[in-house]
C-alpha cells in the first residue's frame, strides 16, 4: 500500500510527525516539512547535543525541507546547519543555486535565506547545527557556499566527513567537558572547509579563540555598567559554556573576571578624574560601573592604580593618560557600540 504525502507542518498530532517537525524547527529555524511515510513507519528522531552544537541522525524515506520567506520572516535563524548525506540522493537549492547531493557529499544550510533540500529516496543524513555566532566569520560568507555539494574525497571535507560520523555515534558517551572541547573543535573544523572553499585557507590561521575573543571582549565594553555581567551571561550571549568561555582566555594574560573589574575600574577612574570635586559622589560612580561594596571598589582601585579611590579623585589624572580597554597584543582597538 502506498504512503500518502504528509505536511509535518499541519498541527501538532502526539506521535512521530509532530516530534520530527518540532525537532528540526529547534535544532535550525521553523521549516516546513513533507515525508512520504506513513505515521507508524517513522522513526523517532535521534539528538545528541554537544556542548553548543545539536546532531540529527535522519533515516526515513523520501521527504523535503525547506524554509519560505513567511518562516524567515517570523524567526530569522541564528544557527547555521551541515548536512552529510550518507545514503540516497538528494536535491537542495539555495541562493539561486541548485545541486545534487550524493553520498559522502556535506553542504552548507544557511536559515537566513529560502532554501529546500528534497530527499528523494530513503536516506540517511547527518545534520549538525552550528550557533552563527560561534562561526564566527564564514558565517557571513556563506552565500558564496550555499547550493554547492562538497564532495569528501579531497581536502578539508576527507577529514571532516569521517570525524562528524565517529562524532555522532560517540557525541552521547563523553562527558559534559569533552563535549564542550569536541564542539570547539569541530566548530573549527567547519570554519576551516568553509576557508578553503572561499580561497581563504592561504590567509593566516585564525581559529574560533581569534574569532569569539573580541567579540567577548566588545560584548563586555558594551555591558560594562551592567550588574548582571557575569561569565555565565557571557558565555550564554555566545552560544558557549563557561568552562569554554574561560579556555578562551587562557592565552589573554587575564581571565574573564579580572578583565570586568579592571575595565570597571579604569572607566571608574576614568570618570573620577573628569569630575574632579565635583558630584556625584566616589560611591555613586562605583555603583554606576556595577560595583556593590564600597569596600571592594577601594581594594580594586588601588589594586589597579596604587592609590585609594578618593586620593585619585582629589589629585586627579590627565585623562590621556588613562588605559583604555585591554586587547591582545597586537590588536587594534576597535570602535564599542
Amino acid at each position: 500500500m502506498g504512503h500518502v504525502l504528509r505536511d509535518m507542518t499541519a498541527g501538532r498530532a502526539n506521535g512521530a510527525p509532530g516530534l520530527w517537525q518540532d525537532t528540526f524547527d529547534g535544532l535550525i529555524a521553523p521549516v516546513r516539512l513533507v515525508m512520504r511515510a506513513a505515521a507508524a513507519d517513522l522513526p523517532s528522531p535521534v539528538v545528541t547535543h554537544l556542548g553548543y552544537l545539536g546532531l540529527l541522525l535522519v533515516e526515513a524515506g523520501p521527504s523535503q525541507l525547506s524554509r519560505t520567506p513567511r518562516h524567515i520572516a517570523r524567526s530569522p535563524g541564528e544557527r547555521i546547519a551541515v548536512v552529510l548525506q550518507q545514503s540516497g540522493t538528494a536535491l537542495l537549492t539555495q541562493d539561486g543555486r541548485s545541486t545534487a547531493l550524493e553520498p559522502g557529499e556535506v553542504v552548507f544550510l544557511d536559515p537566513r535565506r529560502p532554501f529546500t533540500l528534497d530527499q528523494r529516496e530513503a536516506h540517511r543524513m547527518l545534520l549538525v547545527s552550528v550557533p552563527r555566532q560561534a562561526l564566527g566569520d564564514p558565517a557571513d560568507h556563506l552565500c558564496r557556499l550555499t547550493g554547492r555539494a562538497v564532495p569528501g574525497h579531497g581536502g578539508v571535507a576527507a577529514l571532516l566527513i569521517p570525524f562528524l560520523e565517529r562524532l555522532s555515534l560517540l557525541a552521547d558517551r563523553v562527558t559534559p567537558d569533552t563535549g564542550d572541547l569536541l564542539a570547539g573543535n569541530t566548530v573549527e573544523f567547519i570554519a576551516l572547509l568553509a576557508d578553503e572553499l572561499l580561497g581563504r585557507d592561504q590567509e593566516p590561521p585564525g581559529g574560533t579563540r581569534a574569532r569569539l575573543v573580541p567579540s567577548v571582549r566588545g560584548y563586555i565594553e558594551r555591558h560594562l555598567a551592567d550588574t548582571d555581567l557575569t561569565p555565565e551571561r557571557i558565555a550564554a550571549a555566545h552560544y558557549i559554556s563557561v568552562r569554554y568561555l574561560h579556555r578562551l582566555f587562557e592565552g589573554e594574560g587575564t581571565t574573564v573576571g579580572r578583565l570586568i573589574l579592571r575595565r570597571r575600574v579604569e572607566e571608574c577612574a576614568r570618570e573620577l578624574a573628569r569630575r574632579g570635586r565635583v558630584s556625584p559622589t566616589v560611591s555613586a560612580v562605583a555603583r554606576r560601573w556595577g560595583f556593590h561594596s564600597p569596600a571592594h571598589f577601594s581594594r580594586a582601585f588601588k589594586g589597579v592604580f596604587g592609590v585609594p579611590p578618593r586620593q585619585w579623585r582629589l589629585t586627579g589624572a590627565p585623562e590621556g593618560n588613562l588605559p583604555g580597554p585591554e586587547l591582545p597584543r597586537g590588536a587594534r582597538r576597535a570602535a564599542v557600540n
